[in-house]
């Protein structure tokens, strides 16, 4: 498991599919998003459940970069 989080491809790839899917006709995170930002009115649990899901690439890509370019960076 360890692995397959600090696989760039990997992480990427759930990025770019898990992440984003539905694609037409918007990223299905962009929409979740942006009723966050507009308040959040009317989410339900599954709504809730459902930006985890969609935004977990992301959270991992986020993390990785931390760990490889902030954590390890060499003096």
């Amino acid at each position: 498991m360890k692995d397959l989080v600090n696989n760039w491809k990997i992480v990427i790839l759930l990025c770019l599919t898990l992440g984003l899917a539905p694609f037409f006709p918007e990223p299905h995170i962009w929409g979740k998003l942006k009723w966050i930002a507009g308040g959040a009115i009317g989410m339900g649990f599954a709504d809730w459940f459902d930006v985890l899901f969609h935004g977990l690439p992301f959270l991992l890509l986020a993390r990785l970069i931390f760990v490889k370019f902030i954590l390890l960076k060499a003096p």
